[in-house]
């Protein structure tokens, strides 16, 4: 019976493997006639000189494959990087349908119900991880079930969460610190792993790496007021938040920190007049990973100074490319109502007629001569601070920027350099359980001005360091660039 019972699970695991093997055989298989067929850079990266390395690797991946096919994404991750173009990307795709059994009870979500007794209770517990804590996106009560050495973390009022489900897992690990466990809702709840401190007389909850809480007190003003200003111990980096303030009389500040949303469009329009008003004006894009160019239209008006000459993109016009838009038509996935739906069938047809080419869309043109009706007196000056986090529409802003005599780049390294290959889409791998991101468009700018990989430099070096976490804070960098131009008006 034993012996029969081992057959079993012998052949059950070698079913597995091989469902394993094939579905990311499958997956492998997809990618590289994907990007041979439609990424508008391979003819520009497999040349004559590269083809060999990247066919070798291509068989070294697929033996990879075959012998650890657990290890899928990293196969296919290796095969993306050598194109060195980040808007070429794998993401794993969190579903329950992609799921062992196992894990598929892992990421249903869990519920304590928490009683209006309960969360009184907790409110007036101090000196411990238990109590009733707030962040950003809501609040949450921490408890301890009689008997169980772990405390949970359930939602009170949460974005992305449901009211009692349980979003955290807490072990002390020594006085202050806990192993932690999360169920994000971008992974459909399944488990990360983490740590986490309580910090400033236990008033503080620091998640290392990600966010912080603060223990909620009788004094709501006071709450709010210290999660704002506290300073993580453990900081991730990627907090950064729209301002827009006056320095001095003669300088203006805003930071910019995503071209995603029409919030550079709002801030801008808001404080107009303080802005021309004043002869200096230091624009912050630090950690600005690009967006859509519309939106930083505005910042593009004010710092205008003369007409200067844009390159634009060409649409690679494949098969593939045609049906994915042809989809999105059918679908209804096309934004921007009649307007869109019109955008997209021009370019269809455009594509249609150049298969196997790259096309200029009728309604964005090609090269163009930017000429603007207004130069503004003021800002006379503009400083802009960059960083190694600025790719993609953040360059392509950078780069009208400096074409204006107004300008000044700051910084101390190079952008991200993600810009050659752009308007990035997605598609699903056949197995489902990966998306692929890919460009659609190649710049006018190839091959005499290429910016990935390289980036763009700023013009005057940042002695200091970089700052690990901004939120709204200002740092040394940005009383560097206010000094700086206000010096120069000496």
């Amino acid at each position: 019976m034993k012996s029969l019972v081992l057959l079993i699970s012998t052949l059950l695991i070698s079913i597995s493997i091989s469902a394993q093997t094939n579905d990311c055989l499958s997956d492998f298989d997809y990618l590289v006639k994907k990007i041979e067929a439609d990424y508008p850079g391979y003819s520009d990266k497999v040349t004559s000189e590269t083809a060999n390395e990247l066919h070798a690797l291509e068989q070294q991946l697929r033996e990879k494959i075959n012998l650890y096919p657990d290890s899928c994404r990293t196969y296919l991750n290796q095969y993306v990087t050598w194109f060195r173009d980040y808007h070429l990307r794998i993401h794993r795709k969190w579903h329950p349908k992609n799921s062992t059994a196992g894990e598929k009870e892992q990421s249903k979500p869990r519920y304590v119900q928490l009683t209006d007794e309960t969360i009184q209770s907790l409110a007036a517990k101090d000196g411990s991880v238990e109590g009733i804590w707030q962040t950003f996106r809501g609040k949450i009560a921490i408890l301890n079930q009689p008997g169980d050495e772990k405390f949970y973390g359930i939602a009170i009022q949460y974005a992305g969460y449901e009211p009692n489900q349980v979003m955290f897992e807490f072990t002390l690990k020594s006085e202050y610190e806990f192993d932690l466990i999360s169920f994000p809702d971008y992974t459909n709840f399944r488990p990360i792993s983490g740590l986490a401190s309580l910090r400033l007389d236990e008033r503080i909850l620091e998640l290392h790496d990600n966010t912080r809480f603060v223990r909620q007190s009788g004094s709501e003003v006071s709450d709010k007021a210290l999660l704002y200003s506290y300073l993580p111990e453990f900081p991730n980096g990627s907090n950064t938040y729209p301002l827009a303030l006056s320095l001095t009389d003669s300088t203006f500040y805003l930071r910019i920190p995503s071209f995603m949303d029409d919030d550079s469009e709002i801030l801008v329009g808001k404080h107009w007049k303080e802005i021309t008003s004043r002869p200096n004006l230091i624009i912050d894009i630090r950690n600005n990973g690009g967006g859509q160019d519309n939106f930083y239209q505005p910042l593009a008006e004010l710092i205008y100074s003369r007409p200067y000459e844009s390159k634009g993109v060409e649409w690679y016009a494949t098969p593939a490319n045609i049906q994915f838009f042809q989809n999105a038509l059918e679908n209804g996935e096309i934004k921007d109502g009649e307007e869109g739906i019109r955008w997209t069938n021009i370019l269809l047809d455009e594509m249609r007629k150049n298969m196997g080419g790259f096309v200029i869309h009728p309604m964005m043109g090609g090269d163009e001569r930017v000429v603007r009706d207004t130069v503004y007196a003021y800002p006379r000056r503009v400083g802009i601070i960059l960083n190694e986090n600025n790719g993609s529409s953040a360059e392509q802003f950078l780069l009208a920027a400096k074409e204006s005599d107004k300008v000044i780049l700051f910084g101390n390294q190079n952008t991200a350099g993600v810009l050659d290959y752009s308007n990035a889409v997605g598609e699903d791998f056949p197995s489902g359980n990966y998306e692929l991101t890919f460009p659609m468009t190649r710049s006018r700018r190839l091959p005499d001005m290429p910016i990935d990989n390289i980036g763009i430099a700023p013009d005057v070096l940042i002695p200091y360091p970089s700052t690990p976490q901004l939120y709204d804070r200002l740092d040394q960098w940005v009383y560097f660039v206010k000094n700086y131009l206000e010096l120069m008006e000496e």
